[in-house]
């Protein structure tokens, strides 16, 4: 699901923590998902598929942009603050993403799984490679 639609309800920042462990919704107390953002170049092939991998997990909300200017889905400012952890393929999208939202992603988490760009979409070598770097980011239930 992508930013743009209005079914995405704003939790404010100071009620949600990636390190402490889930998050509680105070009213309900119950566990908030985590808000999971992979990008890669151009929204094309290797974070449409995590979000398609990982957009059915219980424990996470997914979303996925490029940071190419000529990106399927062009990563925005919204998403960046609405992330609890950034996933980027390689080591050059931390630095784009750090050269175009340095002071946004103050407080963020920003992991390299470090995907090189030669998997064509759903492929599945990058699906296993997704789970197998992903897992250890966030529970499997």
């Amino acid at each position: 699901m992508h930013l743009g639609s209005t079914a995405r309800k704003r939790v404010p920042v100071g009620i949600r923590h990636w390190i402490d462990g889930p998050a509680m919704v105070p009213q309900l107390g119950v566990p908030m998902r985590k808000h999971l953002l992979f990008l890669c170049s151009r929204n094309k092939l290797r974070s449409p598929t995590a979000e398609a991998v990982f957009t059915d997990h219980p424990a996470v909300e997914v979303d996925s942009a490029g940071l190419s200017s000529d990106a399927e889905v062009p990563v925005s400012l919204e998403q960046i603050e609405w992330a609890d952890l950034i996933l980027v393929m390689e080591p050059v999208h931390r630095r784009r993403l750090n050269q175009k939202f340095g002071r946004a992603l103050a407080g963020k988490q920003v992991v390299v799984l470090d995907i090189p760009d030669r998997f064509g979409f759903m492929d599945p070598a990058l699906i296993e490679l997704l789970k197998q770097r992903c897992g250890r980011l966030f529970p499997e239930s």
